[in-house]
């Protein structure tokens, strides 16, 4: 495709929703997927998550740089491998659960997403209306998350190619910020005692390493394979993995690290305030990419949170396969609310963030882990994708009470384990405080759901006649 087509399509109205895309109409290659990846990250609440190492979980720079390093490097693995099966499957990534949860089974898992969605868009809301005020006083910060709500709608109405073409243009725009902002900070001289801030602490660096790194690439699961659907199906796979991976890893880690740096260098407790002083300047830029940035990558929440609601519409209305208008509706009908959530916790934005990616992280874990072993170790790619539409579910059926019981047994066995300023299990509090809910999650549902799936789909095949509808 070239520049002019890619243009062209860009502002063309997308016409799908939740329907599978046709081969026809399938386009865009795996390299497509570094810009939007590394470009989306690059935004507020990446620099202001980063800070939470040595703000929150009280880390030494090098403590936060290595915790943001191997939480980022692990967890893109994930995000990376729900990537890689959009080209194979050609629909959205929540769609394809009802493959593991049956058709009304995934309501539930679905319904969590779009939480997700919500808390997402709003947090980054309060960002960027920060940041415009910062940018410009006379704008208030509640008008500014209105900017910033509109701006995304209006990214949404178009649709996946323009999300694509936005994010290539924001590459440079947006990575070149960041390093002038990490040079301009820097050469202005770091406070003394910058270094011999904060310490190691192993409850510290795992709860940094997993809300920094392993969360915030999980939380890209529900949705990252939205952005691989309209490609070829004949696309490779370690294409599309390591095109993904690079780039969520390196969009991630370069504005986290300047929000550990702004985080030591800086007592202020408003992240963004404390970026535009520290960068005086060059702050007003920097302030601008961030309302951008906030605007492009509250498009790509916008855009999976409208399409998981369609999907639980559609699961109860199964002739409903809407297109741009409902796209359009929906995705305002989400702006909505989320404003109204923005507006009201502004004033305790961190606390309640910190808490909101926690929980995030203990119904997440359970999933992604479901998601992964189904697609690669029990079905390697292979689903019948008419049967995700189906109102009976097809060979999937409408409930799998096994899939739901692993997901439930999953979330159970890490209570004990959780440390968040709401409540701290008795094996975390034993442990010091430190959270390895995450990694008994894996653990446990890991091997459980492999065991339980194996011979559910051995009865799935055999009631597939036409052997040629196995694959899409």
């Amino acid at each position: 495709m070239t520049e002019s087509t890619k243009s062209a399509a860009a502002a063309t109205l997308e016409q799908y929703t939740i329907a599978a895309i046709p081969e026809t109409e399938r386009h865009g290659r795996p390299r497509d997927l570094f810009t939007i990846w590394f470009s989306s990250n690059i935004m507020p609440l990446t620099f202001v998550t980063g800070a939470l190492a040595p703000v929150a979980f009280k880390l030494s720079f090098a403590a936060s740089i290595l915790a943001i390093l191997i939480g980022n490097l692990v967890g893109a693995l994930f995000m990376a491998l729900h990537s890689a099966q959009g080209p194979r499957l050609g629909v959205p990534q929540m769609i394809q659960s009802r493959g593991q949860y049956g058709m009304v089974g995934a309501v539930l898992v679905i319904a969590i997403a779009v939480f997700m969605y919500v808390g997402f868009f709003a947090s980054n809301l309060i960002l960027g209306g920060q940041s415009i005020n910062q940018l410009a006083s006379s704008v208030s910060t509640d008008w500014g998350i209105v900017i910033c709500a509109i701006g995304s709608l209006l990214i949404t109405v178009f649709g996946y190619d323009m999300i694509h073409a936005v994010n290539r243009w924001a590459t440079f725009l947006f990575g070149g910020a960041m390093l002038l902002a990490i040079i301009v900070i820097v050469a202005r001289g770091l406070p003394a005692g910058f270094f011999s801030a904060g310490s190691f602490s192993w409850s510290g660096f795992i709860g940094a390493a997993a809300t920094t790194g392993i969360l915030w690439q999980i939380a890209y699961a529900p949705y990252v394979s939205d952005y691989s659907r309209y490609m070829p199906a004949r696309e490779s796979v370690r294409a599309t993995f390591w095109y993904s991976y690079w780039g969520v890893v390196l969009g991630t880690v370069l504005p986290m690290i300047v929000g550990v740096v702004v985080g030591l260098a800086s007592a202020n407790p408003n992240q963004i305030g404390a970026m535009f002083h520290l960068t005086a300047g060059i702050g007003w830029l920097i302030m601008l990419v961030f309302a951008l940035g906030i605007i492009d990558t509250n498009s790509i929440n916008l855009y999976g949170g409208m399409l998981c609601s369609i999907t639980v519409g559609q699961t109860f209305r199964h002739t409903w396969l809407p297109r741009a208008l409902t796209r359009g509706v929906v995705s305002g009908a989400i702006v909505v609310v989320s404003l109204i959530g923005a507006l009201a916790y502004q004033s305790t934005f961190l606390t309640s963030y910190v808490n909101f990616i926690l929980f995030l992280l203990y119904v997440l874990i359970p999933w992604t882990a479901i998601n992964l072993v189904d697609f690669y170790l029990i079905r390697h790619g292979d689903y019948d994708v008419p049967s995700f539409f189906t109102p009976s579910g097809g060979i999937y059926g409408r409930v799998n009470w096994a899939t739901l019981l692993v997901y439930l047994i999953g979330i159970g066995v890490e209570i004990p384990f959780v440390n968040t300023t709401m409540y701290e299990g008795p094996v975390a509090k034993a442990l010091g405080g430190t959270d390895i809910s995450w990694v008994v999650g894996l653990v446990i549902v890991i091997p459980l759901y492999y065991a339980v799936a194996r011979a559910r789909v051995s009865r799935e095949v055999s009631a597939v006649v036409p052997a040629g509808n196995v694959s899409a």
